[in-house]
């Protein structure tokens, strides 16, 4: 028997690696583009590491003209949760990443690359495996557990290196004749790479993000294909990256190690290997030490988080990319209403240690990604989020929705807009004392602030509806009065004033529009006020200001 025949009886009736290499051609880009993969596991939910990523993948092959797909890499069925590939697309639909080609949902795929899903392509490993058997560059292994237990505890003791590698490599060299008693008998067996590698030599990287590094030549026969006919990952990411002709692999640095194996797999297949850029994980700071944000302890690691708390998928797609590139927020702050499109974006600009998550950050930048809306896009919005999440809220917006336009429009458009809603989830909070059936029907529980005396509370609201309220008031004359009213009771006019002369007054017109406000919403922060009195009308303000001189204790 010679390796051939010992091929064809391990892989029969397996097409020709030139049939795949006909079938998958060279795809024709212009140049300089990039294509790139997301490429995750169908085993739970989308981490927001993964939506960094895709962030990253897609902005690279936009700025360049390239391809961005989705390749479902599947082939640990044991640890496959069912129905997580269409899960996995819907979250990702949920924050708008859209790909050229790739996996539509568990069975269908758009794109002339597909399937583009592993377990789908076990002929196409199949026939690459084949090859490298007829080369002498792969051989079937029949150890069992107990065996590669055996030589790990005899490594050990030995103080070795573990693995399976050079006289450790027990079926390496076994006789063409044995390997065809075994098969022919039926004893179990997996493929294994037979490595070229010597663990004292060094290869020499360069990382598009790490920059240059070196590692010991990869020495371990590591399988490539297993007991049940499907490839490892390892294997299956060599051929499906080739055949689909991805150029640029972005992934995670746990996977910075497996670069000496990646690039001795494309050496071995004859393939020309990809570029590699090492992601640093997000990290969250721990009691004074940083450690990587984590699915069992972190909700903010699940992407889904996002969509439940209502944070929009621009504003987390603006905090992404200000993780991503140091210079993103310098770019954001001289092109404030520029589409995040329009930043170049460089992946050698990305840190090489973990950046710090920051959900404060993160809120800031989605107050002012929300401020930019008009008040149809936030009602349309806040209505799909309170959909799913707050039928109470839905109901609220729906009620008077020419009135609840109203609400939302109240300090927007303008050159300083109400940065007061971060996400969806907070909008009923913002909103509802706007509508007297929710604010009448409650006990109000008034938080004053500087002025403080309920005699002098009472009376500063009495004399505004007595003397100073008229609801036609432009905002500038509203402004004139209030300060009238201040002065009127003993309080500066203006704010200067005060500080100039803090004793010859009991506190300044800022304070005395604070109790309007508190009296007129419950509240001592709300949008500007002369738009919620226009918003609110003379009855409600009326009714309002009446109910606070009554009630208030």
């Amino acid at each position: 028997m010679n390796h051939k025949e010992l091929a064809e009886l391990i892989f029969p009736n397996v097409k020709s690696v030139e049939y795949y290499e006909n079938m998958y051609p060279k795809r024709n880009l212009k140049e300089g583009a990039y294509v790139t993969r997301y490429a995750p596991s169908p085993t739970g939910y989308l981490h927001i590491g993964g939506l960094l990523n895709t962030v990253i993948e897609r902005k690279v092959t936009k700025q360049t003209g390239g391809v961005f797909f989705l390749r479902i890499e599947d082939t640990d069925q044991k640890r496959e949760i069912e129905g997580a590939t269409t899960a996995m697309i819907n979250s990702l639909k949920d924050f708008g990443v859209e790909f050229d080609e790739g996996m539509t949902d568990d069975n269908n795929w758009k794109g002339e690359y597909g399937p583009y899903k592993q377990s789908l392509r076990k002929e196409i490993y199949q026939a690459y495996a084949k090859s490298l058997i007829e080369q002498k560059m792969a051989y079937p292994c029949f150890c069992t557990a107990d065996d590669l237990a055996e030589i790990r505890e005899k490594q050990e003791a030995a103080k070795l290196r573990t693995g399976y590698y050079g006289v450790w490599a027990k079926c390496r060299d076994l006789g063409l004749d044995e390997m065809e008693k075994r098969i022919k008998a039926g004893v179990p067996y997996i493929i294994r790479l037979k490595s070229p590698g010597r663990e004292d030599r060094k290869i020499k990287h360069h990382d598009v993000i790490k920059g240059n590094v070196d590692f010991p030549e990869n020495d371990q026969d590591v399988v490539i294909i297993k007991s049940d006919g499907l490839p490892t990952y390892h294997f299956a990411h060599a051929v499906d990256d080739h055949l689909m002709g991805t150029n640029l692999v972005i992934r995670g640095d746990e996977w910075l190690s497996s670069i000496p194996l990646h690039l001795q797999l494309f050496q071995v297949l004859g393939f020309k290997a990809p570029k590699y850029a090492h992601i640093a994980p997000i990290m969250k700071n721990d009691n004074g030490g940083k450690r990587k944000l984590s699915k069992r302890k972190d909700p903010e690691a699940a992407a889904s988080y996002y969509k439940e708390e209502g944070i929009p998928p621009e504003a987390v797609d603006e905090y992404l990319l200000n993780i991503a590139n140091s210079n993103f927020e310098q770019w954001r702050r001289a092109n404030k209403f520029a589409s995040i499109d329009e930043f170049d974006f460089q992946l050698n600009k990305m840190g090489v240690s973990g950046a710090l998550f920051d959900m404060v950050k993160l809120l800031d930048i989605s107050k002012i990604v929300i401020s930019k809306y008009d008040a149809q896009k936030v009602y349309d919005e806040s209505i799909k989020w309170a959909e799913e999440f707050d039928k109470d809220l839905k109901k609220l917006l729906e009620k008077d929705k020419e009135y609840t336009l109203k609400v939302l429009g109240i300090e927007r458009g303008n050159e300083k807009p109400r940065k007061d809603i971060a996400k969806w989830s907070d909008v009923r909070y913002n909103i509802e004392y706007m509508y007297d059936e929710e604010f009448l029907a409650k006990d109000i529980e008034y938080e004053f602030q500087k002025i403080n005396d309920i005699d002098e509370l009472k009376q500063i609201v009495k004399l505004y509806v007595e003397k100073y309220f008229d609801i036609d008031d432009d905002k500038q004359t509203w402004f004139d009065k209030m300060k009238d009213l201040a002065e009127e009771m003993g309080y500066a006019r203006e704010v200067k004033l005060f500080k100039a002369e803090p004793e010859k007054y009991k506190a300044h017109v800022g304070d005395v529009s604070t109790v309007i406000r508190i009296a007129l919403t419950g509240r001592t922060n709300t949008p500007d006020m002369h738009e919620i009195m226009q918003v609110l009308g003379k009855e409600s303000v009326e009714k309002r200001l009446q109910r606070f001189i009554q009630k208030v204790k």
